[in-house]
């Protein structure tokens, strides 16, 4: 594996973020004819609000799009970088989720493009987060707890058994703790027991999963 200098990994960063701000959700919803989903439910662009339109098929398809834009951007890097320039690029495309320059820097709360990322990182990790996530998932019906719970185990899973424990690790520790953030106000609602379960419907706008 070529090793990355510091001028790989700065120019994976744009990269990563173009690759990232790609708003698949509002793409697939209005492609659809269903209108803008930030104009319904919590008005997020992430795939639990596109699953508030009634259309599993939109929700499905923004889940891919939403990971694959981070799993492209590390391979990409990788190729033409090497391993450090690819971490830098999958942060850079969570950051390009959450903050899309092309809708004035209001995006999602990024759990897919963290999954996307990890699968071009370290695949079996990206497999132990999805278990998590699906098991959480299954017991709650919370699509932010079974997030944060997943988001814990990453990292963790990643010191203990990555080929590049340090690096990997510490950037997917910092990302989960930028993960935590953007659900505070899930975290709080969950504490009072007043989130939304997935697939539940919702009409006004509001801040949410």
């Amino acid at each position: 594996m070529t090793n990355s200098t510091a001028l790989d990994i700065v120019a994976a960063i744009p990269l990563g973020y173009l690759l990232g701000s790609i708003p698949f959700g509002v793409l697939v919803t209005r492609l659809a004819g269903v209108g803008d989903v930030r104009n319904i439910g919590s008005g997020n662009i992430g795939t639990t609000n596109v699953l508030r339109t009634g259309r599993r098929d939109l929700a499905a398809a923004t889940l891919i799009g939403d990971m694959l834009k981070a799993t492209a951007a590390v391979i990409i890097a990788r190729q033409l970088w090497g391993e450090a320039a690819a971490l830098a690029a999958g942060a850079s495309a969570f950051v390009g989720h959450v903050y899309p320059v092309w809708l004035r820097f209001k995006g999602g709360k990024g759990v897919a493009t963290y999954l996307g990322a990890l699968i071009g990182v370290a695949w079996p990790i990206a497999l132990i987060f999805a278990a998590v996530w699906l098991g959480v998932a299954a017991a709650t019906r919370y699509s932010s707890a079974s997030a944060l719970a997943a988001s814990v185990a990453a990292p963790v899973m990643l010191a203990v058994v990555s080929r590049h424990p340090t690096s990997a690790a510490v950037v997917f520790a910092v990302l989960s703790v930028a993960l935590w953030v953007m659900h505070r106000d899930n975290i709080a609602r969950l504490m009072q027991g007043r989130e939304s379960r997935i697939g539940q419907r919702s009409d006004p706008p509001r801040s949410g999963a």
